[in-house]
Parts: structure tokens; C-alpha cells; sequence
């Protein structure tokens, strides 16, 4: 009689070892590099990571800064990051290089490196830069950029003069050691020198004849859309949703950063974010999608600039698949 009451206790022993077991084997680690310190461009994935939409698709999602941010499409490509944050002109060269990394997700949808002048000097476009020093960190886009720019107004390269200062660019706009900057972000930088007592002009690329182009993207590698495609398809529906939620809620996006970064500088990062908001959806398109004529158009202005060999083929480097089933 011992023997069958035990039976039923046995049973619902295995029952309860085998739903632990199956949900630990659901239970996905993701390792995903930033670009930059945590900031109000990170802010919906934290959204995401507070509310649950991660624990939800199971993930355990890990947010990183590397000590080295430029190395992340190779560490993603290698499979030692499962995603990263970079930029399209970034994917582009790697894509040329064989990295395999593929963009799922257009984070911000145009341009926020700019030309920056303080309002004190006068300089409020690029043609206002002729005989001028403009601070820069010799990034490889950086000088084409502001060739393209100045060829707006008539001028040339040969009409300023570019100064290295790393990417110590407020301080040096700031001390006057140059008249102004190219490869801040006007969604962060300005707020920052407005902040400071420096307010600036800012000249955005994408209206002085710069191609319209995504700042930040997340990438993963071609193999693990190819052996583990479920997993990216639950990564990008729970930021998609995180990005959703801080799109209608700005102000408590930045309230649930700095709850996870103590160190967030609220006085950047909630002006930052009421303008990034408008950023990440835009042109009709929701957060996330992509388009191959945004893509091109960027390669085809690379070439052009002499910083491609060849024009990208976009159906290799990006794609809508997850955003599209994401809802």
C-alpha cells in the first residue's frame, strides 16, 4: 500500500525535474556589445531589459562596452558577441572586408554626427568654414563628409584646415583651440555645450548633400541567422518592443536608465532622448525596418569618396526579417 501511494509522489517529482530542466535549456545567455557608454540611444534597450520583454523571449541579455568599440563587428562575426551596436558606414567597410555581419535592426534612422560651431563665432554653415580649423577625429568618413558639405557652398578641403584632436572635440571647440568640430552628435554633444554655458550651431550632414544614412544598427553574424535564427527572431522582438515603449514614453525610458547606469547624466540624456524618439521610427517606417535604397545610396556615396573599391551588394549586408515578424 506504502509502495502505491509512493508512485503519484515519484511522478509529479519527475514532472517538476523535467519543466525545470526543459526551461534551463530555454534559457538563452545573449552577450551584446555597445557602441559607447550606456546612454539615451541605449535607452530602449533597457526598457526592454526592465520590463521583461527579454526574460519573456527567455533571454538573459548582458550589456557590454568594450574596451575596444571598434572591434565589435569582429567580435560578432567570430561569434564571441551574439549581437553588437555599430554604424552603417562601419558595416559597409567590414561587409568589404568579409566580415560576416549582417544588420537586423536600424536603431537610428538618420544622421547624428554633425559640424558643430559655437553660436559666438558666426559660423552657421559650411560656407561660413573657409579658412577656418575644424576639429575632427580622423575617422575615415569624417574628411569626405566634410568634403561633400563644403562642396555645397562652393569651397573645397583645401579651404579649411583639419586638426586631429582625437575624440576630445567639445574641449576643443570649448578652449577655442579650433573653430569647430566634425563627429559630434547633435543629439548629445550640443545639449552637453548648451549645458556648459556653449550653446552651437549644428550643420547635419544629410541636409549640406551627405546621403541620408543610419547612425546605429545592430548587427549579428550570418551564422547565427543561419543555425540560430529563432533566437535572433526573439532578441529583435523584445527590443522592438522595448524601442516601442520608449518611443510613447521618452521621459521614463531615461528614468529606467539611469535606475540601471546611476552614472547617466540626466541633464544630456533626457533632451537627448526627446530628440532621438523622433530618430528611431521615421520616412513611414517603423522602428527597425530598413531599406536597400538607403543602403546603396550610402555605398554608392563611399565609392564615390573613395573609401569602397566596389559598391555593396544591401541584400547581404541587411535584413527585415526579424523586424517583420517582430510584431
Amino acid at each position: 500500500m506504502l509502495q502505491m501511494k509512493l508512485v503519484p509522489i515519484v511522478i509529479l517529482a519527475l514532472i517538476a525535474a523535467l519543466a525545470t530542466a526543459c526551461g534551463e535549456e530555454e534559457h538563452t545567455s545573449v552577450r551584446v556589445a555597445l557602441d559607447w557608454t550606456p546612454n539615451s540611444n541605449h535607452a530602449g534597450l533597457y526598457v526592454a531589459q526592465d520590463k521583461g520583454y527579454f526574460a519573456d523571449e527567455n533571454l538573459d541579455v548582458e550589456f557590454y562596452v568594450p574596451a575596444d568599440p571598434s572591434i565589435t563587428l569582429v567580435t560578432v562575426g567570430a561569434g564571441q558577441d551574439d549581437f553588437g551596436l555599430s554604424y552603417q558606414n562601419e558595416v559597409l567597410l567590414a561587409g568589404a572586408q568579409g566580415v560576416p555581419v549582417v544588420s537586423v535592426t536600424a536603431m537610428v534612422q538618420h544622421p547624428l554626427n554633425s559640424i558643430m560651431a559655437l553660436e559666438s563665432s558666426g559660423i552657421t554653415g559650411p560656407g561660413d568654414l573657409k579658412g577656418k580649423t575644424i576639429g575632427y577625429s580622423a575617422l575615415p568618413t569624417e574628411a569626405p563628409i566634410l568634403e561633400t558639405m563644403l562642396k555645397q557652398e562652393g569651397l573645397t578641403l583645401d579651404d579649411v584646415e583639419l586638426v586631429n584632436v582625437n575624440f576630445d572635440l567639445l574641449p576643443a571647440i570649448i578652449s577655442g583651440r579650433v573653430d569647430a568640430i566634425i563627429g559630434a552628435y547633435w543629439t548629445h554633444e550640443s545639449i552637453a555645450a548648451k549645458n556648459l554655458g556653449f550653446p552651437v550651431n549644428v550643420m547635419r550632414m544629410e541636409e549640406y548633400g551627405v546621403p541620408d544614412y543610419y547612425e546605429l544598427v545592430i548587427v549579428t553574424s550570418q551564422d547565427k541567422i543561419a543555425d540560430d535564427s529563432d533566437l535572433v527572431q526573439r532578441f529583435v522582438h523584445a527590443v522592438r518592443h522595448g524601442y516601442q515603449d520608449a518611443i510613447a514614453d521618452p521621459e521614463g525610458a531615461i528614468d529606467i536608465l539611469a535606475a540601471a547606469v546611476p552614472e547617466t547624466d540626466e541633464a544630456i540624456e533626457r533632451p537627448g532622448v526627446r530628440l532621438l524618439s523622433q530618430l528611431w521610427s521615421g520616412g513611414g517606417l517603423e522602428y527597425g525596418w530598413q531599406t536597400a535604397e538607403k543602403w546603396t545610396a550610402f555605398s554608392n556615396w563611399m565609392v564615390g569618396e573613395g573609401l569602397l573599391t566596389d559598391p555593396a551588394d544591401p541584400n547581404t549586408l541587411f535584413t527585415n526579417r526579424f523586424v517583420a515578424n517582430a510584431d
